[in-house]
């Protein structure tokens, strides 16, 4: 497990250059591993793991200009409405809090 551990770096994060349309684009994404163990009473040992990839977007670059960074805008979608609702909510209760 420890030789498929050290697979788990910046490789994973960013992708292989690829060429597109004249571009270079390095893709980006979000990746988190997780592992556990334990066991029941009866002395059995277990185990699992699990892991996700959250496509970012891309780096993408013409010759020798810089490259830029293009977002994927469902990626950020699934994680910011989410986060603005619960935003929403959270405001929503401290105002009527102070109202008290």
């Amino acid at each position: 497990m420890a030789e498929q551990l050290k697979s788990l770096g910046v490789a994973r994060t960013f992708g292989e250059p690829l060429q597109v349309g004249g571009e270079t684009v390095v893709p980006v994404a979000w990746v988190q591993y997780g592992f556990g163990g334990g066991g029941d009473a009866d002395g059995a040992a277990g185990g699992g793991g699990g892991g996700i990839a959250l496509p970012l977007g891309v780096y993408a670059g013409r010759g020798d200009g810089p490259a830029t960074f293009r977002p994927n805008t469902v990626a950020l979608l699934a994680v910011l409405i989410p986060l603005v609702w619960c935003a929403g909510r959270a405001v929503a209760r401290v105002v009527r809090a102070a109202k008290k």
